[in-house]
């Protein structure tokens, strides 16, 4: 598998270390960092981030759910390495198309590839942002090619998660939800 070449790479180039010493050494780190990993602070941080320089907009945190749609785009984005799980970024039909149409400069009436690719690519960034607010699982963990779904009626279930840290966000009347759901941390 891909991800465990880039953790061999990783473990390899680390002076001094053996594997089996390495792979130790980062568990346990990790481990003792799950309340840095599991911080909602850095949910908010990323999406801050990430929204502020490809869209140019100020996000806030909302309480309560995300409305429902009639037709809704969630892109997910799965982590491997010592964090298995995945960054999900859901979000109706209108307000994906108003994120497309920030990030690409154009206006869009439907959901096509172009508002499709925009939704994957600012859930690929969530990951990235999120992940890189704790250097061990920066450096140990890497991310999947965002995975796009579209339509109504749908939802996505993950089995006793380790963590789940799940947000409700709002630029102007564009409201979406970032999810961050560890299902293995080691």
């Amino acid at each position: 598998m891909l991800l465990n070449g880039v953790r061999n790479a990783a473990i390899a180039g680390s002076p001094g270390a053996g594997r089996k010493g390495m792979e130790q050494a980062m568990g346990l780190s990790l481990r003792e960092s799950v309340h840095l990993v599991s911080d909602p602070r850095n949910v908010d941080a990323s999406v801050e981030e990430v929204f502020h320089l490809m869209l140019g907009v100020e996000c806030r945190r909302e309480d309560g759910p995300l409305p429902v749609e009639p037709e809704s785009v969630t892109a997910v984005v799965g982590f491997g390495g010592l964090l298995s799980g995945a960054c999900v970024f859901r979000t109706g039909g209108v307000a994906a198309l108003q994120v497309a149409a920030r990030m690409t400069g154009m206006e869009f009436t439907e959901i096509d590839d172009t508002v499709k690719d925009g939704i994957g690519e600012i859930c690929n960034m969530l990951a990235g942002a999120w992940k890189s607010k704790v250097p061990d699982l920066a450096a140990n963990c890497g991310l999947s090619v965002p995975a796009v779904i579209t339509g109504h009626d749908y939802r996505l279930h993950v089995q006793a998660p380790e963590f789940q840290l799940h947000h409700v966000y709002r630029f102007d009347d564009a409201v979406f939800a970032v999810t961050i759901v560890c299902d293995g941390l080691q």
